[in-house]
């Protein structure tokens, strides 16, 4: 079989990224993340799409220069199709298709989501079919049974707010700057997770919610502060780590409860807060206890970047999903 060389685009949001794989390789993956929404304390889309047309070539041909590989040598080009903020997405597809049709090869959409999965492909150290991948990001929060590269299906689901926006939200009470979800896990390790104590809801199934926890984080900030205006001074490092410990024992517990019931050993995390350290901390600690064999991506692949849209690109290559057909190829994935 001839190599396979892919492009990747990744454009979903505020970071642009693009990614060079050789036969299932990551042979470059650079990502520029936009911090002009940071004064805003939150993404603007119109700001962010405008960025991406900005960065999206330089960073493309810094990925050609890192990894060594020339555009004409290239057998398809990936790109992120959904979900995401339109505008942006927008500048990722409409350049991958335009510099595929000028080099006569192929398009693959890739979801942005299964491509979060897939990241666990990419190391050398790879789960086994079928594995569970616990997959946490600032929109989305789901468990992913994961049969094959291109067969998925979500157990549970986040049924109000994504596990990301309740740190990034609790961040903001707590008056830390945009994005919060970092600085509550640098805090965190310096604080008792246990000082204080947080509403957790009671979702059957294996889906979330994380609106409550929100609620109950305001209320009990909103009461503290009434009675000590330098509350939340005196007390942040415990409260990011009670926060983190709240949201993150919500998240293993639902992620036990899958394992259990599937028989599934081989367990991932993926997405934004796959690099929160609590998290990270917590798989192992699981995976200790119950016996997984647990796998967490290198932190690179963990935010949004274009690495993990070319492995999921590949694997779509190898089996002849390109953007053409995507509409009526096989719907493997419930995604």
């Amino acid at each position: 079989m001839p190599s396979v060389k892919l492009l990747a685009i990744e454009s979903s949001c505020d970071e642009t990224s693009a990614s060079i794989l050789v036969d299932g390789k990551i042979l470059s993956n650079i990502v520029y993340t936009q911090t002009i929404h940071e004064q805003y304390g939150g993404v603007v889309p119109e700001s962010a799409s405008r960025l991406h047309i900005r960065h999206i070539l330089p960073v493309i041909e810094e990925a050609f220069k890192q990894s060594g590989v020339s555009k004409n040598e290239l057998t398809a080009i990936a790109y992120t199709q959904s979900p995401g903020l339109i505008g942006s997405l927008l500048v990722g597809s409409s350049f991958a298709k335009s510099f595929a049709q000028a080099l006569h090869i192929p398009t693959i959409a890739v979801n942005h989501m299964q491509a979060h999965v897939l990241a666990n492909l990419i190391n050398e150290k790879k789960p086994n079919f079928p594995f569970l991948c616990l997959t946490v990001s600032g929109g989305h929060t789901q468990i992913v049974k994961c049969t094959a590269p291109l067969e998925m299906e979500i157990l549970g689901e986040t049924i109000d707010d994504a596990a990301g926006e309740a740190f990034d939200k609790a961040a903001k009470m707590l008056g830390l700057p945009y994005p919060g979800g970092p600085l509550v896990d640098k805090y965190a390790k310096l604080g008792n997770p246990k000082a204080f104590t947080f509403a957790k809801p009671n979702i059957p199934d294996f889906n979330f919610s994380f609106s409550g926890v929100k609620t109950s984080i305001l209320y009990f900030l909103q009461k503290e502060k009434a009675n000590n205006p330098a509350f939340i001074e005196e007390n942040l490092n415990d409260l990011c780590a009670s926060i983190q410990h709240t949201i993150i024992s919500i998240l293993m517990k639902k992620l036990n409860e899958a394992a259990k019931q599937t028989g599934i050993r081989d367990i991932c995390i993926a997405g934004g807060v796959s690099a929160n350290s609590g998290l990270r901390n917590a798989i192992e600690e699981y995976g200790k206890k119950y016996r997984w064999n647990y796998y967490i991506p290198d932190f690179q692949y963990c935010t949004d970047n274009a690495g993990m849209i070319a492995i999921t690109g590949y694997y779509k290559f190898l089996a002849g999903e390109f953007s053409d057909n995507f509409e009526t190829a096989s719907a493997r994935s419930h995604f």
